[in-house]
């Protein structure tokens, strides 16, 4: 039988200059949108791209390679924390700030990978039920610890209460570059060489093991990699916001996250993106409803609920299933991603 084309993949440098073309284009929409619209709307948009952050780095974990973490929001939290502390303390101001917000950013993506390495290591030796109780867990000592802890050192936390006065630098710009580092990212290791392990282990992980796969390796990377991310959106978030609190990333918070994970599809990256901006835009649009239907701003947890419920009963492998936006047809999977 005559062999399937195979379409050639995109030469690296040709991605990596579309990449900075997307993000130059970023810079000049990041000025029409804050001359056009009014802060609410690009408050929305700004948690809309935080919650893509978020959610395509939790499918890398939950989706793609097939684990089941409810602790992602501990991830965030210390982002959050490292960035708002070291802004909050030091304050810088001008271009210095600027350079400092980015270094910032990077370094709670970077201290929330060391925690994931840190558990990840131990904790993904566990399957199923046992990792999500596992993960629930840590992400429980990350909030008790936050609100124990006034101070490290000359750094002040701000324990229960919180910490408030935090700088002001993320903006649309950032936010949605960020969007496109994870996105691209996430999907060219996925779906890179190196990136078939991670799938082999979702759809089978002791046959994963028995053909040569470090399948404890994979798993803390996917972890490591995801918790980068979502500390990069934690630290983004608290220079937006101004102020963070460690009840911001209860369980909850992550419950929403793998709802988001869940709802898109799990294994599908821009499924979860739109989810992301549903779920985000959702409960927005419920609270400002004009007119008679304002009454519903009340019960608008209740509807967003509800619609979710719907959801998973007449779609309950998500809004895409593990395909993509772009695979406008069923298409016929490989052996490592399963059935659609």
């Amino acid at each position: 039988m005559e062999a399937l084309p195979r379409n050639k993949p995109l030469p690296g440098w040709l991605l990596n200059l579309t990449l900075l073309g997307m993000m130059a284009a970023l810079l000049g929409l990041n000025a029409v949108v804050n001359a056009s619209l009014t802060d609410y709307a690009v408050e929305v948009l700004i948690h809309i791209g935080l919650a893509m952050i978020l959610a395509v780095s939790l499918n890398l974990i939950n989706g793609i390679t097939g684990q089941f973490s409810l602790g992602h929001a501990a991830f965030m939290a210390i982002g959050a924390y490292t960035g708002g502390v070291l802004m909050c303390h030091y304050q810088p101001a001008g271009w210095l700030g600027t350079a400092a917000f980015v270094g910032v950013t990077i370094l709670g993506g970077l201290v929330a990978a060391l925690a994931g390495l840190v558990v990840g290591i131990p904790a993904l030796r566990l399957r199923g039920d046992y990792l999500a109780i596992a993960t629930l867990g840590f992400n429980q000592i990350v909030i008790t610890c936050l609100q124990q802890i006034d101070s490290v050192g000359p750094f002040t936390t701000g324990g229960a209460i919180g910490l408030f006065g935090i700088p002001h630098h993320t903006n649309f710009f950032w936010v949605y570059t960020w969007v496109l580092l994870c996105v691209v990212g996430i999907w060219r290791l996925v779906r890179s060489g190196k990136g078939k392990p991670f799938l082999s282990i979702r759809e089978d992980e002791i046959a994963a093991g028995a053909m040569g796969v470090n399948t404890t390796f994979y798993k803390v990377a996917a972890f490591v990699v995801g918790a980068f991310f979502a500390g990069v959106a934690g630290s983004l978030s608290a220079m937006f916001e101004l102020s963070i609190s460690p009840t911001s990333f209860n369980f909850m918070r992550s419950v929403e996250i793998v709802v988001m994970v869940v709802l898109g599809g799990s294994g599908s990256i821009t499924g979860a993106m739109l989810a992301a901006a549903v779920l985000t835009y959702l409960p927005e649009q419920l609270r400002i409803m004009p007119g008679p239907l304002h009454a519903l701003a009340d019960w608008r947890w209740v509807i967003y609920a509800l619609l979710l419920i719907v959801m998973m009963l007449l779609r309950p492998a998500g809004l895409l299933g593990k395909r993509e936006i772009w695979w406008t047809r069923k298409r016929r999977p490989t052996p490592l991603e399963g059935p659609t």
